[in-house]
């Protein structure tokens, strides 16, 4: 006799926002969450100076004093929260781009945005000639903004279709390649290979002083991603059934992409731009859960490899400290080769 499927199971919290919780979905991001707690607690044991488990909690939660809490909580401790923040944006940044275009290749760094931040942040460092952290922040999310309403513009018309969006995205991400190009080949040879450098992305000397903002506003936009959760989903039915279920179509996509554009300009104006997090993340965490129901999967698997990328650039090459955005970049080029081929095999 054949076994009857009665479905996925859920959880139902009922109070003055019902929330309906998907039980494989909270166990994966569960499972991911503590594997990222691992690493976390690994990266701050290892390093020039080396420390114990008991040492690395004595410093976070006891009274120890000395050079390795300072280590611990002003050395290591604010580069490890940047990472697993920071990864977790821009895998719902990911995710948020993916269900909008309702494909695999819709991310920021695929669609331009990543590349705008950079932008900004290179007019500020190159044409303006500020080195200033603040100046070069500021300049990545304007560079970004200004990007998504240049894409936006272009691919409006009749409402934002997906694939429009892509190729769209991909063509203005070309010329600000070029752009790009063109301004660190004008500058001069010590600033140009600054301005280069920062444009690996790099989590490298980061400080509280520099982190704390970024990782506050992330958090924010996370949260408020997350309570998009419903229309994004609705959403990817098509506009005819997400308006016949009570979606403010145009309303809850522009907010999504305002949501998504100021996730990926935040954390590029930190560390620069960081690719394919968002592009792999959200589609390993739908082969995990079997579902592309949530975001927080997303979230958790876009901080476990942003956040193991790092602990390994740091590790890679003896005497060397690599940018992170290397790692990324490496393993996020196979993965999108794969992503081609398996995408161009279904098309057959």
């Amino acid at each position: 006799m054949g076994r009857i499927d009665f479905g996925r199971k859920y959880l139902q919290l009922n109070g003055p926002v019902k929330i309906r919780l998907d039980i494989r979905s909270m166990v994966v991001t569960a499972i991911i969450l503590g594997v990222v707690i691992g690493v976390a607690l690994f990266s701050l044991m290892v390093g020039t100076i080396k420390l114990s488990m008991a040492e690395v909690f004595s410093a976070l939660f006891g009274d120890m004093t000395g050079i390795k809490r300072t280590v611990v909580l002003e050395w290591r401790m604010p580069r490890i929260l940047a990472a697993i923040v920071l990864g977790a944006g821009l895998a719902v940044s990911g995710s948020i781009f993916q269900s909008i275009t309702r494909n695999p290749l819709g991310s920021p760094d695929i669609l331009g945005f990543t590349t705008g931040s950079y932008t900004g942040a290179l007019i500020v460092m190159l044409v303006f000639k500020s080195m200033a952290f603040t100046s070069i922040a500021m300049g990545a999310l304007i560079g970004g903004f200004a990007t998504a309403l240049v894409i936006y513009l272009f691919a409006f018309r009749k409402g934002t279709q997906g694939f429009r969006l892509i190729i769209v995205g991909i063509a203005i991400s070309t010329i600000l390649g070029s752009v790009n190009s063109m301004l660190l080949l004008q500058s001069q040879a010590e600033v140009a290979l600054t301005a280069g450098a920062w444009g690996v992305g790099s989590l490298n000397g980061i400080s509280w002083e520099h982190a704390l903002p970024a990782i506050l506003a992330v958090c924010v936009l996370i949260i408020l991603a997350m309570m998009m959760n419903r229309p994004l989903r609705e959403m990817e039915l098509g506009k005819d059934a997400a308006k016949s279920h009570g979606v403010r179509f145009e309303g809850s996509q522009l907010l999504l992409l305002v949501i998504a554009v100021a996730i990926t300009a935040s954390a590029t104006a930190i560390m620069g731009p960081i690719t394919f997090v968002a592009l792999a993340a959200p589609q390993i965490a739908i082969r995990f859960t079997k579902t592309s129901e949530s975001l927080a999967p997303s979230a958790a698997v876009g901080a476990f490899i942003l956040l193991s990328a790092d602990v390994l650039a740091q590790r890679l090459v003896p005497g060397m400290v690599l940018p992170v955005g290397v790692l990324t970049l490496s393993v996020g080029g196979m993965y999108l080769v794969w992503l081609l081929f398996r995408q161009a095999r279904s098309a057959i």
